[in-house]
């Protein structure tokens, strides 16, 4: 297992981001890599809610950890602090014992000085099986379309 840190600075203030880290129809359109689509099936958002998601490959040669093309993963939200951090404890939908465990997800927000804000992701016990190239590429994807999103409200 091991652990990604990735931070980028975004166009918005800390409640619009936090929002988007706590409203169902804005995970399925920035918590996604390229190359990927995302269908939220449950996602409630508070202490204790749970939440899964599937992240399906656009092209038919990519490889997923759920099924043939799709990546599921479940979990729930261990603590929310409105317009400060998330973090939520999740496990891919598998039966490959290598892709297994328990991962914690937090991200944290804070007052950027161009009245901005930072956006750090802290993803801990991820399997080994997952190149740590490709999580963190996915998160750096995954943030760029943050802040596509809510530098456009």
């Amino acid at each position: 297992m091991y652990s990604i840190r990735v931070s980028r600075r975004v166009g918005a203030p800390r409640p619009v981001v936090y929002e988007a880290l706590v409203d169902p129809t804005a995970i399925a359109h920035w918590r996604v890599p390229d190359g990927m689509s995302s269908h939220v099936h449950e996602f409630d958002a508070r202490p204790g809610g749970a939440f899964r998601v599937s992240l399906t490959y656009d092209r038919p040669t990519g490889t997923g950890k759920t099924s043939a093309r799709t990546d599921t993963y479940s979990g729930r939200f261990l603590r929310l602090v409105p317009g400060e951090q998330v973090v939520e404890e999740l496990a891919f939908e598998t039966a490959d014992p290598a892709m297994g465990g328990t991962m914690t997800l937090t991200t944290t927000l804070t007052d950027a000085e161009d009245g901005g804000t930072d956006v750090v992701i802290v993803h801990d016990g991820i399997p080994d099986a997952v190149p740590a190239a490709d999580n963190e590429t996915g998160t750096r994807m995954a943030l760029t379309r943050l802040a596509e999103l809510v530098e456009h409200r």
